[in-house]
């Protein structure tokens, strides 16, 4: 099982939750995350004062998978995700040893279908 982390822009979280669904992803954790990458923040004006924004809000996405869904879910992220643009976010993937359901004591794959 793999375990994939994104961080996206908050825009397009729609779009990547429709494809996932899409791709038979049956559950996924969503945070709202604040953070900065190379881009450092950004300087936005407020009632005529310059400030700076150290911190970016995103979106953080989490999902658990099994092993040979890893290379399609990971480009469809990638595909839903990008503007082109700085601050794309970035996918993070990490092998999961272990599972289990809670309710009913189910482990490994049975537990995250």
């Amino acid at each position: 099982m793999k375990k994939i982390e994104a961080v996206i822009k908050p825009f397009k979280l729609d779009d990547v939750r429709d494809g996932l669904t899409e791709l038979g992803v049956n559950g996924m954790t969503i945070t709202e995350v604040k953070g900065f990458g190379r881009q450092k923040g950004h300087t936005e004006l407020y009632k005529g004062a310059e400030y700076v924004v150290d911190f970016v809000p995103k979106i953080k996405i989490e999902v658990v998978i099994a092993d040979d869904l890893e290379e399609d879910v990971v480009h469809l992220i990638e595909r839903h995700a990008k503007t082109g643009k700085i601050g794309d976010g970035k996918i993070f993937v990490f092998d999961v040893r272990d599972c289990m359901r809670i309710r009913t004591g189910e482990r490994g794959e049975a537990a995250i279908s």
